[in-house]
């Protein structure tokens, strides 16, 4: 294409945008073939092409050190004078550390080469493609490009085209500052473009007069991408203005509008680990005034050494001011804040620790006497077939003729194994006919005069299984039929002891399962029950007194939840009161003391702050529990574990006082911890 007469070289000089230059960057990456052979290098392989030749790694034959070795292969359009500049500003800057060195240059070779340094690891700009860099990285970075700089405008020379992908990383991760394709001397009239989002302002311009500020602006613009993650200015809406330009001058005039009429950016000062005098550094330096831009790169690196020398003294300048403040405060803090807390979150612990425990407790509780009653049913439900009359057996009723010396027998063998097992015994077994007469009991009932053999019991819920509700209100005359399953009966008084006892209750059917004839049923005291439970969980703790931790029993079957069994339910205190429905009224649970063991029981089973039901009737129940309840399985009953929470967490006291007494310890060292460290600043700070 023909540039037009009246053009400047700048104007003809392509801005690529991110498309292009990634097309560029995989065109450099092409592998051709060796242009020739360089004496003294064995080329190795390729490491990139570009629009003026090609780069390859070589190794020299008398070091074996790698170096990379650039061919000039293509010389159309290339500006030979500009090239050999180039060399010699590398050659004047070969002593710097911190710029990628010169090594050799063959200018009558064919094709023509010079030969520099080889660093192998990324560049600063692979580095961002995965975010923004740890700030001491960005830093180290920084002052690595500021002292090249340093040196470079020493010599005379200024790079003009600083940006990420210029600064390479040797072997040691030390930046090293490369590519001087666009560097001008100082004196130099000449005007070099950078690349956008890195150049400054005033550079953005075909007639612009290099200035030693112009880098200054490229440095600032890379530590803000390295802290940030990306240039200043850069946004979606920024490209597309310079897309939608079309021609070099309007991208300049577009890019130096943007930077002009916004603010200046103030990302890095949301970024982690930036500072104020960070902050500041970069700001001065993006700077579109370059009057008010701090002047050249050895402010930049002053201000880099001063920020570390400011933060390694920072320590002692605020345990100076603010050591005795701070141990005051610390002392206040222990005095008011950490025992208390610590004591409330021992006591916590503990707390937990004792609902834990309860919990296991309880569910262990529960199954066990789910496990109680269904063998007992299931024993009942064996013998309860072996009552049956055979077919050989006349019998008007259905039962076997010598079902009482049976039952007799059966019930000697079977105590002597409750005995052996160290089990609860029965305290009665009696059957019942189809029309609820009682046709045997074992034991008889030596105070009752005429016995309850030959009496009607149908109306008894452990015959009908309808629920203590019918029980209690039963009408004389009614029929009920017998049960068709098993069950455990709503619990009554016992006679002898007041205190609740249930029936264990089977059907027994006839031969050909057609019809029940009777009921079978054994009855056993709730206390006696539960009573076996109760000392092993009182016998991993002697401390444990009757109403400190103890087993509680809730029947939640029908009606307003009743208590069956408690501490406070002894034969004595039930004996006192006669009424059944006065006891029931006493024994009854409140809708909210309801609503807790049922969120309890659908929850984590374990209620923290606990209210005992019988506390109004008895003060030695009041005050906070804990408790911790579980479900029976077989039987809508709820077991519950409860204890009392001074108990639970009675050794804080003591830690409390052993707190207090190191507390005051503590002081009597802090204070002369504080004298020490006033000495030691004052020896240091003079």
């Amino acid at each position: 294409m023909n540039r037009p007469q009246n053009s400047s070289p700048l104007e003809s000089t392509p801005v690529q945008d991110e498309r292009e230059q990634q097309v560029s960057q995989e065109l450099s990456l092409r592998t051709g073939r060796v242009p020739t052979s360089v004496a003294g290098y064995e080329i190795l392989r390729c490491l990139g092409e570009g629009s003026f030749g090609m780069v390859w790694l070589a190794r020299e034959r008398k070091t074996g050190r790698q170096v990379a070795i650039k061919f000039f292969t293509n010389r159309r359009g290339l500006d030979w004078s500009l090239l050999t500049r180039e060399v010699e500003k590398l050659a004047v800057l070969d002593a710097s550390r911190d710029v990628v060195r010169l090594l050799d240059v063959g200018w009558d070779h064919d094709p023509p080469y010079f030969v520099m340094e080889y660093l192998p690891h990324d560049s600063v700009a692979t580095l961002l493609e995965d975010g923004p860099l740890p700030i001491k990285r960005a830093i180290e970075i920084c002052a690595a490009v500021a002292r090249a700089l340093v040196h470079s405008h020493g010599a005379g020379i200024l790079h003009c085209d600083i940006k990420p992908a210029n600064i390479l990383l040797d072997h040691a991760d030390d930046a090293r500052l490369s590519d001087f394709g666009q560097s001008r001397l100082s004196s130099d009239q000449s005007p070099a473009l950078g690349t956008f989002y890195y150049m400054a302002p005033e550079q953005a311009a075909v007639d612009a007069v290099p200035d030693v500020r112009w880098d200054v602006y490229a440095l600032g613009a890379v530590l803000y991408h390295m802290v940030t993650g990306n240039p200043p200015y850069h946004s979606e809406q920024t490209k597309k203005r310079l897309s939608a330009s079309q021609s070099l001058e309007e991208r300049l005039r577009e890019y130096r509008r943007t930077i002009q009429n916004y603010p200046l950016p103030n990302e890095h000062r949301s970024t982690s680990g930036v500072d104020g005098e960070l902050a500041r550094l970069i700001e001065d330096c993006l700077s579109p005034d370059p009057s008010q831009r701090i002047p050249n790169a050895q402010v930049v690196l002053d201000r880099l050494r001063q920020r570390e020398l400011n933060r390694s003294r920072r320590p002692l300048v605020w345990l100076g001011f603010l050591g005795p403040v701070l141990f005051l405060l610390m002392m206040l803090w222990i005095a008011v804040t950490a025992v208390p807390e610590a004591v409330q979150q021992a006591e916590q612990n503990l707390y937990e620790r004792a609902l834990t425990s309860d919990a296991a407790t309880v569910r262990l509780l529960a199954a066990s006497v789910d496990q109680e009653l269904a063998e007992r049913t299931d024993e009942l439900e064996r013998l309860a077939q072996q009552l049956i009359a055979t077919n050989g057996e006349r019998s008007a009723d259905g039962f076997r003729p010598d079902m009482g010396e049976f039952l007799t027998k059966w019930r000697q063998e079977n105590d002597e194994r409750l005995k052996r097992q160290r089990r609860t015994l029965d305290i009665s077994f009696f059957v019942n006919d189809r029309n609820g007469i009682q046709i045997y009991r074992n034991p008889h009932p030596v105070d009752e005069k005429d016995g309850s053999v030959g009496q009607r019991f149908d109306w008894r819920d452990y015959f009908h299984g309808l629920g203590r509700g019918v029980e209690r209100g039963h009408i004389a005359g009614t029929d009920y039929t017998p049960r068709k399953t098993p069950g455990i009966s709503g619990a009554f008084r016992s006679s002898n002891t007041h205190q609740y006892m249930v029936a264990v209750a089977v059907p027994i059917w006839n031969q050909d399962h057609s019809e029940v004839i009777g009921v079978l049923a054994r009855t056993i005291h709730l206390t006696d029950l539960l009573s076996q439970w109760e000392r092993r969980i009182r016998s991993g703790n002697e401390s444990d007194t009757e109403h400190e931790r103890f087993l509680s029993l809730v029947d939640m079957r029908e009606g307003a939840p009743v208590l069956l069994d408690h501490s406070w339910m002894s034969a004595a205190n039930l004996k006192e009161i006669q009424s059944d429905v006065e006891l029931e009224k006493i024994l009854a649970l409140s809708s909210n003391e309801e609503s807790q063991l049922e969120r309890a029981v659908n929850g984590n089973g374990v209620i923290s702050e606990y209210h005992d039901p019988l506390a109004d009737i008895d003060e030695s129940f009041q005050g906070e529990w804990l408790a911790a309840v579980a479900n029976l399985k077989n039987v809508n009953w709820i077991a519950v574990v409860q204890e009392r929470r001074a108990e639970a967490v009675a050794p804080m006291d003591e830690l409390r006082e052993i707190f207090i007494r190191y507390g005051q310890l503590m002081f009597v060292v802090f204070t002369a911890m504080l004298a020490v460290l006033g000495w030691l600043i004052r020896r240091v700070s003079s």
